[in-house]
């Protein structure tokens, strides 16, 4: 007996977000660096970015469930050129240069509309 598998597509229609910073480059990449390595960037259309979600709650989950993300914070720059990586410099409290890994997220509808949201109604 063949075991038919439904496949259901529900993507995300709504991003609330909670706060939105622009900041210098190099604040960003200094915020990705953890004791135990380094968090990625994100990059689409000329903007680098970070963001962190909401803790897990039955709201949260349910707004989840229904197509709408939260986002508590994003942190974004200028970079025009997407690069695999970028180097952080100099650091005082590390030796050497840090690599920060970025992933190119332009092929992402989600981070596509945030973009164009972002650049329209904040000074890029």
């Amino acid at each position: 007996m063949e075991n038919k598998i439904s496949i259901t597509y529900a993507p995300i229609h709504e991003i609330i977000v909670h706060e939105i910073v622009k900041v210098e480059l190099e604040d960003l990449k200094r915020e990705r660096v953890t004791p135990s390595g380094t968090l990625p960037l994100y990059w689409c259309s000329g903007i680098i970015f970070s963001f962190s979600s909401l803790p897990m709650s039955r709201k949260v989950l349910d707004d989840y469930l229904d197509g709408r993300i939260h986002w508590m914070e994003v942190h974004f720059s200028q970079m025009k050129e997407y690069s695999s990586s970028i180097e952080l410099k100099d650091e005082q409290h590390y030796s050497g240069k840090i690599e920060i890994r970025v992933i190119d997220t332009s092929k992402s509808n989600v981070h596509q509309e945030f973009i164009k949201w972002l650049k329209k109604n904040t000074k890029v």
